[in-house]
């Protein structure tokens, strides 16, 4: 961190994220892991320590300008201390039930804004010799793919450790600005980010105007998540198209049954499947990866919409995917760097093929219709407002019963191989992201290891039985699998009962376990009605 400067500021886009945040509803971006052994707390907090260089950030907390003037700015936390910020939790049963309950309050709170907007929670007692581990950031301090790649950094990719130094490093913070030079700094900082975000606006329609009237061909067999480059989406419609696509995203969107006012506290539910059964998928439909997550997700919420008798035919559901601004060479830049993209898609369809085919039309459409760029313009235009009303402006987003879309899904690839903390290899990770307004569940999926993970945030008055979504999900998948071809060979039944339990015994504690299709929603709750009643009684 000896480069690291007393000031840096906050982009338009980070302090919105500050802004927007209200009681009750954090904007965090979190990931919920398991590793193999037993992690202690001192263990981890001398392995983070060592490598806080890597992430200044981590020691930086959020300082507002004097009466508003000016943007906010990261600076360093004079009364930093590594304990306030990773701390330890003892499961009492371990079970997978207490594991997502006790996640899932921590990810109902809030950070302590006066410190460094971070904090590792170490969860021991899990069954099968693991031990979870929640890290959450705000969402100011990263997105989806600046989030990964801070996990990169704190992490290790070898199974062999490096010593931690036993001598200390001593960082010797640089003292902060003084009130006169905040004061005068955050004025003309104002006006220069106004004065850039008009230039920015004024190039990026100049642009779009070129492409639409001399449209380009579009790129084949480019792999894009959800949250991709922008500068390779490629394929420009024709102007009568265009206006048709932004015509369709100006239409209000059509209410879901978790489509209302998020007043928390916060469910988390996961799930997850095979990158090599995904890849497949891919392939024989001459699709993506993030074709397939959006097909499966659409099939999904048709399912959960119809568990609660809400009709689908004719209706439309606008799912909102991050896209990635970064550059190749820019995947670990903390901050935001990122827009949108709306995509609209026809809900009645219930053949997969036509359903995937459809995902697929729509995607391209959006982003022909420029979609994320004109997301991205209003965020710049919100850089010409003068700050203290850039903060009005979020505060007042934040109390109303918006619904710009039904649901957000980000995509992120992570690491193709192991990571480890202390020689502990990392076992699963499941992304999770903030819900707000009206969206009352939102997913995230990150690639990691051969296995693609989901996560799913949800407000628990607007959708108490979060938990079907995961059912609903790989049925769907199954259901898409099974239409273009690709069978999954079901594990034959055990004719022995006491042979079962020794072998799940002797399985590998990495080993994930998996739920089968066929299984129905009432049996997924009542098992977890029992299981919750099975803690009431012995915890009473």
């Amino acid at each position: 961190m000896s480069g690291a400067r007393a000031t840096d500021y906050l982009s338009t886009i980070d302090a919105l994220f500050l802004y927007l945040e209200k009681p009750g509803a954090p904007l965090n971006v979190a990931s919920i892991s398991n590793f193999e052994g037993l992690i202690t707390l001192d263990e981890c907090r001398k392995h983070i320590a060592s490598k806080m260089h890597l992430m200044p950030r981590f020691a930086q907390r959020v300082v507002h300008p004097p009466l508003g003037i000016g943007i906010p700015m990261w600076q360093f936390d004079p009364h930093f201390d590594i304990r306030n910020h990773v701390r330890e939790i003892t499961l009492e049963h371990g079970t997978e039930a207490e594991w997502k309950a006790a996640a899932s309050r921590l990810l109902s709170s809030h950070l302590d804004r006066d410190r460094p907007l971070w904090d590792v929670t170490l969860f021991h007692g899990l069954k099968n010799n693991r031990t979870g581990i929640v890290v959450r950031t705000h969402h100011c301090l990263v997105d989806g793919v600046a989030g990964v790649g801070m996990l990169r950094s704190l992490l290790d990719s070898s199974p062999t450790p490096e010593p931690i130094p036993t001598q200390k490093s001593h960082f010797e913070p640089p003292p902060p600005p003084s009130l006169a030079t905040v004061l005068l700094d955050g004025i003309l900082r104002t006006c220069l980010t106004a004065a850039k975000s008009v230039l920015t606006a004024e190039s990026e329609l100049v642009r779009m105007a070129e492409q639409v009237a001399a449209p380009g061909p579009k790129k084949q067999g480019t792999e894009q998540p959800a949250e991709v480059d922008l500068k390779m989406l490629g394929g420009i419609a024709p102007l009568s198209d265009l206006a048709c696509n932004l015509v369709e995203l100006a239409r209000p969107v059509q209410r879901l049954p978790f489509n209302t006012l998020c007043k928390g506290p916060q469910k988390f539910e996961w799930i997850h499947v095979s990158m090599e059964e995904i890849t497949a998928v891919k392939q024989a439909c001459a699709g993506t990866v993030n074709d397939v997550v959006l097909t499966t997700m659409t099939a999904m919420l048709r399912r959960y919409a119809e568990h609660h008798r809400w009709p689908v035919r004719g209706r439309t559901l606008r799912l909102v995917a991050p896209v990635n601004l970064r550059g190749v060479t820019e995947t670990s830049d903390m901050g935001n760097h990122i827009t949108f993209l709306p995509v609209d898609i026809p809900f009645g369809v219930r053949e997969p093929n036509k359903l995937f085919a459809s995902v697929k039309e729509k995607v391209a459409s959006s982003r022909g219709a420029y979609a994320a760029e004109l997301v991205g313009l209003v965020t710049t235009l919100l850089g010409t407002v003068p700050a203290p009303f850039q903060s009005l402006i979020g505060t007042v987003l934040s109390q109303l019963p918006l619904s710009l879309c039904n649901s957000i899904c980000t995509n992120v690839h992570g690491p193709r191989t192991p990571l480890y903390l202390r020689g502990h290899r990392m076992l699963a990770s499941y992304p999770y992201v903030p819900i707000g307004g009206e969206m009352g569940m939102n997913c995230a999926v990150l690639s990691y290891d051969g296995t693609l993970f989901v996560g799913f945030t949800g407000d628990a008055r607007a959708i108490p039985d979060l938990e079907l979504l995961p059912l609903f999900f790989q049925e769907s998948f199954a259901e898409l699998k099974k239409a273009v071809g690709i069978d999954t060979p079901k594990p034959k039944a055990p004719r022995v009962k006491r042979k079962v339990a020794r072998q799940r015994k002797a399985e590998p504690a990495h080993r994930i376990s998996e739920v089968a299709p066929e299984t129905t929603a009432a049996a997924l709750a009542a098992a977890r009605q029992a299981e919750e009643a099975s803690l009431q009684r012995e915890s009473a």
